[in-house]
């Protein structure tokens, strides 16, 4: 059983899913992301909209329906402090302060009911000179508390997802559980998927407009983007594999896609160079299931297939922590893994 913080619409989730554990708890303080979390779940509907800065032991138990004590807690609190992306950074950002409270509160939970392992995802620039501390002094807590800790930087791509994507993953595993041995990371697979392995097959997307709602997407509720406006699309200036900032990156079919991080006029253009990616585009280069939906209104799910970690990414790392906690078939589950987990998605669907 696992608490999930800073859920957003669940990829970090779904992976440890998808890898035989179960969330029990999932919290977000949007609740747009929280709704395409519970959407895709309809058996399993724990996701809540909170404020992880005042959550409480009390409200874990409420929301569970009893005393909630998980094995696990993973996250990725909000990393637009710490990126090289954020180019207006403050020098005292309270958004750095989310970090140190996802350890807190996985303490907070520890010292009621000693978890096995914590998971966290991040920028890589959190252990850069400027941040370091901030990470260290997570770390320090963590060994405190009877963890061995270990950080590493992954790169998606080296794990089925079609997307270079440098992530910092830190695991502190519960020496009394692990018997003092630090996690090891998963291997990269051999291959590295290309642009054209997730979207080629797709038919062309449909262009917002007022009005239009999800059953008027053709093909996939989240097939839609905004209609090209600009003379880029048009004039042979895009690129495959080039790129004007960060509004207009062209994709190139035969390599990996940039990293899949938006703002609301910064999608990515299609390989094609006629307009930005769909919103499923993004999300299959992310390495969603194409049975996934995510809801809200247009930019509410650019911002989700933004933050979201890679499923498969995330499965890995589950994966990795199961297979050294000494299970030999995943644990929670009598069925294939991938099968349990894949069949919310077809309810849903």
């Amino acid at each position: 059983m696992l608490l999930s913080l800073y859920s957003g619409c669940g990829g970090l989730d779904l992976g440890f899913e998808m890898a035989g554990f179960r969330t029990g708890l999932a919290y977000d303080i949007r609740d747009h992301s929280i709704n395409s979390w519970n959407r895709n779940r309809p058996t399993d509907k724990v996701g809540h909209v909170a404020d992880i800065r005042e959550l409480t032991l009390e409200q874990l138990d409420k929301d569970f329906g009893g005393r909630f004590c998980p094995s696990g807690v993973i996250g990725g609190p909000p990393c637009q402090s710490f990126t090289n992306a954020n180019s207006h950074k403050k020098e005292d950002d309270p958004r750095e302060k989310l970090l140190p409270r996802f350890f807190e509160f996985a303490m907070e939970i520890h010292r009621r009911s000693p978890l096995n392992f914590v998971v966290m995802e991040n920028v890589p620039e959190v252990a850069n000179s400027r941040y370091r501390h901030i990470l260290l002094e997570q770390v320090s807590v963590l060994e405190q508390h009877g963890f061995m800790c270990r950080y590493v930087v992954l790169n998606a791509q080296n794990f089925g997802v079609a997307q270079s994507r440098k992530r910092l993953i830190l695991v502190a595993l519960n020496k009394s559980v692990f018997g003092g041995a630090a996690w090891t990371e998963p291997q990269a697979e051999r291959s590295v998927p290309k642009v054209k392995d997730a979207i080629a097959n797709l038919p062309e997307a449909t262009f917002f407009q007022r009005g239009l709602t999800p059953d008027g997407i053709a093909h996939h509720p989240n097939h839609w983007c905004m209609m090209p406006k600009s003379s880029k699309f048009t004039d042979g200036s895009l690129k495959p594999g080039k790129g004007f900032g960060r509004s207009f990156k062209r994709l190139d079919w035969d390599r990996p896609s940039f990293t899949v991080s938006y703002g609301n006029r910064e999608v990515h253009v299609h390989p094609d160079g006629h307009r930005r990616l769909s919103i499923l585009e993004a999300m299959l280069l992310q390495g969603f299931p194409k049975k996934y939906i995510l809801v809200g209104n247009l930019s509410e799910q650019i911002t989700q297939v933004s933050e979201a970690v890679p499923p498969p990414l995330a499965t890995a790392i589950a994966r990795s922590i199961a297979v050294m906690q000494g299970f030999s078939t995943p644990p929670q589950s009598s069925r294939s893994v991938s099968d349990e987990a894949l069949s919310r998605l077809e309810v849903a669907a």
